[in-house]
């Protein structure tokens, strides 16, 4: 009875369409074989000549070398198999297994050729082509190959003749769910995986946000640790870091310097035209800084206000206060040498008392301050 079972499937072949098939399967694995090794050489040979910079022959370089050895025997097998007259349902089960296989073979290959762009696009946008994998080719990597993979499934129990359209709408409906439950984890990885895509900054950058100003010292899947000026370790969910301005100071090409200069309102409309270009000249003098201008911005009571701005040609806050620190101290040297005076117009102190009144229970209120100019 279970020979008979066995025997079924094969009721009828005769002799000549085995050979058939052994023949087919043996020129279905020759040929798959050939054609894998003839592509990749051709690969390799470009790499040689220097042609390796471009993404398509990378990725599928190494997407080819992903090849089950398994997995085209098996195919060259069920190729040869399925040109025999087999009966029913052994006709069914070797077109499954065929798609089965194939689709398995397939998602071999995406798999690969996903972790292969993946790490190949952030090495390049990080600069560096040995860069280790950033939590973001993890995410974006993780991601697309369980949607690969969920897919596959689907169409393996699909071709199987498993009404797939119940469960796909179970798993809508259950990701819905899950996601209203975990809204705020994965709004913080999401918020995570636009830092590493994006790059507003990166590990060792000096940034500012929510009144906080530090070094970055690690980017995680949920938070971001900054180590502050002042010493402490600050940390932020990467939701809210992405909701505010980031400030990053380690990109700043040159910083632009704005203050002012206050002078005694009595100096002499001569003496005092002669502060811009003095100012001009103490600027120029100095290293890694470009002037912009110096004017009399307004005139007071209290003083006469001169507005300077300058840039400082890098990024360094050391650099910049050295530069305000040295223009400062030789405007003061200036002012002294010119006989412009920096304090303000002296003042007159008035004391006034109430007036006294016939009214015996009324007191007398307190002294009176009052400050004018003189």
């Amino acid at each position: 009875m279970n020979l008979q079972k066995w025997q079924a499937p094969l009721y009828g072949v005769s002799t000549e369409d085995w050979i058939v098939a052994v023949v087919a399967s043996v020129a279905c694995f020759l040929a798959i074989h050939t054609g894998v090794m003839l592509l990749r050489r051709t690969l390799c040979r470009m790499a040689d000549q220097g042609r390796a910079d471009k993404p398509f022959a990378e990725v599928l370089k190494g997407t080819l070398a992903r090849t089950s050895n398994v997995a085209v025997i098996v195919i060259s097998l069920l190729a040869g198999v399925s040109l025999l007259d087999l009966a029913p349902p052994w006709d069914a089960r070797v077109r499954h297994l065929t798609f089965i296989v194939l689709g398995l073979q397939l998602m071999l290959y995406l798999d690969r050729a996903v972790s292969i762009g993946t790490r190949r696009y952030f090495a390049q946008h990080a600069g560096d082509e040995a860069a280790p994998s950033t939590v973001a080719n993890t995410l974006v990597g993780m991601a697309v190959k369980a949607i690969l993979w969920i897919v596959f499934l689907l169409a393996v129990l699909s071709n199987l003749g498993i009404n797939v359209t119940t469960f796909v709408a179970s798993l809508g409906i259950g990701g819905i769910a899950v996601a209203l439950a975990v809204q705020n984890i994965l709004g913080d990885l999401f918020a995570s995986l636009s830092i590493a895509v994006d790059k507003p900054f990166e590990v060792g950058d000096a940034i500012s946000v929510l009144n906080t100003s530090g070094t970055v010292e690690h980017v995680g899947l949920k938070t971001t640790r900054i180590r502050a000026d002042s010493g402490e370790q600050i940390v932020i969910s990467n939701a809210d870091l992405l909701k505010n301005v980031v400030r990053n100071y380690k990109r700043m090409q040159n910083r632009r310097v704005q203050f002012s200069l206050r002078v005694n309102p009595a100096t002499p409309p001569a003496l005092a035209g002669g502060i811009p270009a003095a100012l001009r000249e103490i600027i120029e003098r100095q290293e890694n800084v470009r002037f912009d201008r110096a004017h009399l911005k307004s005139v007071g009571q209290d003083a006469l206000e001169f507005e300077l701005v300058f840039y400082v040609l890098n990024s360094s806050y050391a650099s910049y206060m050295d530069a305000q620190q040295a223009i400062l101290l030789a405007s003061m040297a200036k002012f002294e040498q010119l006989g412009v005076s920096t304090s303000g117009p002296p003042q007159r102190m008035l004391l006034e008392r109430p007036r006294q009144t016939d009214k015996p229970a009324q007191r007398k209120g307190p002294t009176a301050l009052k400050v004018q100019p003189r």
